[in-house]
């Protein structure tokens, strides 16, 4: 544990050049509470310090607190003379000096990504960037396996059909149709009043897909839609245009894209050579 914590307070001393030159959280007996000390601290949670809620804030300015406050005690101690303190230390010099390099090669990268750069990768990749057409409705489904003989078949449709003039005689069609849904429809989505949320033609069987298509915003299939899960009654609620991002809507994501593929492709070049002029010797 005193190990691991003299770990924890090197490596935020060495990092606190990178780290804010002002400290928006305090100090511990004049030491800044940097940025740094704060993501170090949360670790690879992914969560993000503005996000919490306060009482999670204090307690990992607590932690913070205490690990200064350790830290500082350490460092009055004789610790930085030990052998164990000057490995660790070297251990974690090439490691940020490692880190440091990286981070510098890939902001060089990214500065010599040109205009014309991403925008030959955005035309390459033009496919990415479409959102097909999608629609937003509701179905009621009468249940008709193909296996029925045709009088069951006939029955199914009839059932359809009467639901569908019912929806015709009412004034608020819309909801209307939510009721039919809830006690009437037999398939999974009826509790839901059919809803079926938003989705693109190919995510539906062709007859559903096409029947729907045909529709306007607040209207449904006159007629049962035959597919072959039995009888649909579908009612558009809405439907999306396709439409393709721009290259300004998705540039930044593109960006970090192309710089991470030229960093990986540099450092697999560069392993590469070192690794031809390197004495290696591994144990097995």
């Amino acid at each position: 544990m005193i190990k691991k914590t003299i770990t924890i307070a090197l490596t935020s001393m060495m990092f606190m050049s990178l780290a804010q030159a002002e400290s928006k959280f305090g100090t511990v007996n004049g030491e800044e509470i940097t940025q740094m000390d704060i993501e170090m601290t949360m670790g690879p949670s992914g969560m993000k310090y503005d996000t919490l809620n306060p009482e999670m804030k204090q307690r990992v300015l607590d932690m913070v607190v205490e690990q200064k406050l350790l830290a500082q005690s350490a460092m009055k101690t004789d610790i930085a003379k030990s052998d164990e303190y000057k490995k660790q230390l070297e251990i974690l010099k090439k490691g940020l000096v490692l880190d440091v390099w990286m981070k510098k090669e890939m902001k060089a990268i990214e500065k010599g990504l040109s205009k014309k750069d991403l925008e030959e990768a955005y035309k390459k990749n033009a496919d990415r960037y479409k959102t097909p057409k999608q629609l937003k409705a509701r179905h009621i489904l009468i249940k008709s396996d193909e296996k029925d003989d045709e009088k069951a078949k006939a029955a199914a449709k009839a059932k359809a059909e009467a639901l569908i003039k019912e929806l015709t005689e009412a004034k608020d069609k819309a909801a209307k149709f939510i009721d039919l849904a809830k006690t009437k429809s037999e398939g999974p989505s009826g509790p839901n009043g059919g809803d079926l949320g938003w989705f693109s033609l190919d995510r539906m069987v062709p007859e559903f897909s096409a029947a729907a298509d045909k529709l306007k915003k607040g209207e449904f299939t006159t007629t049962p839609v035959k597919t072959q899960f039995g009888f649909h009654i579908i009612y558009l609620d809405d439907r999306k245009d396709a439409s393709v991002k721009k290259l300004e809507e998705v540039e930044e994501g593109l960006k970090q894209e192309l710089t991470n593929k030229a960093f990986g492709e540099k450092i697999q070049e560069l392993t590469k050579t070192l690794k031809k002029d390197a004495k290696i010797e591994l144990k097995k």
